[in-house]
């Protein structure tokens, strides 16, 4: 595991936004993966919300596929006890913490944080992260 992707970054490469490049290029120079189980529940709702038939069915198959390749950190007490302090510190919302947290116990500032949403970039780079995508 050498890069932790949030949900925003699988989301920016599904939904074809203009970074969909750059976030996919992220993913294919690194395919050693990391990310949290609540990952699961953020990228599917939202694909589901924004898209609909072929659309949706290609996202969803592609996510199962990415998916398949993550490594990942289950929401243990000592993750949640780490977004705890990580949100208190850096001011992250309360997902965005989740996936600090996760990146702290498997690798903390060891790890690249690949996001595409600017407040998760800020805050991690606020713990002297490296970040990739934002």
């Amino acid at each position: 595991m050498t890069v932790y992707v949030d949900s925003s970054l699988l989301l920016t490469v599904y939904f074809g936004e203009p970074a969909s490049a750059r976030c996919e290029g992220i993913l294919l120079d690194d395919p050693a993966w990391v990310t949290a189980r609540h990952t699961r529940a953020e990228v599917r709702r939202n694909l589901a919300r924004a898209l609909a038939g072929p659309e949706l069915a290609a996202a969803r198959l592609q996510f199962e596929r990415d998916w398949s390749a993550m490594a990942v950190v289950e929401l243990t007490a000592e993750v949640v006890e780490a977004a705890v302090d990580l949100a208190e510190l850096s001011g992250a919302r309360t997902l965005d913490a989740l996936h600090l947290g996760a990146a702290q116990v498997v690798g903390g500032g060891g790890l690249a944080f690949a996001t595409c949403d600017q407040r998760q970039a800020a805050a991690a780079r606020s713990l002297g992260w490296v970040v990739l995508g934002s």
